[in-house]
């Protein structure tokens, strides 16, 4: 399992549920317009940055760090001023954080924790906020003989 498929399961955790649509990058780049669910998480891997060889001799060994994205969208239209919607994200941020953070991925062979790096709004229009929660964390890749 990815630890993108973790979050995923993470996300889908929370009690009581707060997402009606919790996925991906493919479906996120599917997107025309608005989801066709919200409120909505889409767990996304936006860069990737791996290390020199940890091995002198032998199979390669790297470690890699990764900054996954979790893309929340919902929408309340209760005022015209947009702040139902603004309350609405930031307790869906809080939520996110809550699970995400400290969270050891499987594939965390060092046993370090997802941590966050920044929060970023993304859109807010009619209603519909999109907001961007930046996490890091690490895996190590061997050569595959």
């Amino acid at each position: 399992m990815t630890i993108n498929e973790e979050i995923q399961e993470l996300l889908g955790q929370i009690h009581p549920p707060v997402f009606r649509l919790i996925d991906g990058a493919a479906a996120y780049a599917a997107i025309q317009g608005e989801p066709k669910a919200m409120p909505a998480a889409y767990v996304i891997t936006e860069l990737e940055v791996s290390g020199d060889n940890e091995r002198m001799t032998g199979s390669v060994l790297q470690r890699t760090e990764v900054d996954i994205a979790v893309v929340i969208v919902t929408r309340n239209v209760a005022d015209n001023s947009g702040g139902a919607a603004a309350a609405d994200i930031e307790s869906l941020k809080a939520k996110v954080r809550g699970k995400v953070i400290g969270f050891v991925p499987t594939s965390s062979q060092d046993g370090e924790p997802v941590t966050h790096i920044e929060g970023k709004l993304l859109r807010m229009k009619s209603g519909v906020v999109w907001q961007r929660e930046l996490f890091g964390a690490s895996y190590y890749q061997e050569e595959q003989a």
